[in-house]
């Protein structure tokens, strides 16, 4: 296993932050960790990159102890966090320099650069550039060392649609190279289309984790869905598909001769996040 937790455990005073939790990821996969704000999210990946040290229980990221091998850790991790910490009054291209030479990465910047769509702003101080764009330099620095692990945090934050889906088939470019990625989100979509694992943690506990498929279809609903059409207006029949007396009631309904659309529709992550939990997946 590439990044692997058992009992981790962390409090601020008698708040108990993280409490106890254990999982997995193998390389080349994807985990997406959702949680409402204070939930623990940020706290679990402080402990995994060294920010500060498990008070109980412990990790191991590529085979090292969070709390003794920090320096080979590092070497071997990107980060990108929510919350830009670029030097402003440097230019892109400067701030990505520098930080290559932290990691005496031999990485092309310039190559970088157009990878992640920022070369047109390569001589800009990063402060005056929208905070959408700031995330990409935050992608872009993240890839400086060429990682073995990412740890993303809110990685399409700001973006606009476009900016976002790019980002998002960077991000897939990266575990097809073998990468591992721990990604913190908020967008549920997202983690759906990303994530070969969903880890759901709430109040400091893990309370799901399984492949975004197999929560839906574990603890979701599942309904058929048939739009009938009456003169000007519609009328939609939900049926769930589970249901013993769905196929004689969709099988009477399809017999109308105005029948306008047909489809299933499956749950989603966030009604899963809610069953559970009782809460919604927002900031």
């Amino acid at each position: 296993m590439i990044i692997e937790a058992n009992d981790l455990t962390y409090s601020y005073g008698k708040n108990l932050a993280v409490d106890h939790i254990s999982f997995s990821v193998d390389q080349g996969e994807i985990l997406g960790f959702l949680g409402p704000n204070g939930s623990g999210k940020t706290t679990t990946v402080k402990m995994l990159t060294g920010q500060i040290t498990p008070q109980e229980g412990g990790a191991k990221v590529l085979g090292h102890d969070v709390s003794k091998d920090l320096k080979i850790i590092h070497e071997k991790i990107g980060v990108c966090f929510e919350e830009k910490n670029l030097y402003p009054r440097m230019s892109v291209k400067e701030n990505l320099e520098f930080f290559a030479d932290l990691f005496d990465s031999s990485m092309n910047v310039d190559d970088l650069m157009k990878k992640v769509d920022i070369s047109k702003w390569s001589d800009k101080r990063t402060e005056t550039l929208s905070k959408g764009m700031q995330q990409r330099v935050m992608f872009a620095r993240s890839l400086i060392n060429d990682p073995d692990v990412l740890f993303l945090d809110e990685p399409t934050s700001g973006l606009d649609p476009i900016s976002a889906d790019q980002i998002r088939k960077m991000i897939l470019e990266e575990k097809r190279k073998g990468k591992t990625i721990f990604l913190t989100t908020h967008n549920m979509m997202e983690a759906d289309v990303l994530s070969d694992q969903v880890a759901f943690i709430n109040e400091g506990k893990i309370v799901a984790l399984d492949t975004p498929e197999n929560l839906k279809l574990k603890l979701g609903l599942r309904n058929l869905k048939i739009k009938i059409r009456t003169g000007k207006k519609f009328i939609e029949e939900t049926l769930p598909l589970d249901g013993p007396d769905t196929p004689q009631k969709a099988k009477k309904l399809l017999e109308n001769k105005n029948i306008a659309t047909v489809h299933t529709q499956e749950a989603t992550l966030e009604e899963v996040f809610i069953k559970l939990t009782g809460r919604k997946l927002g900031r």
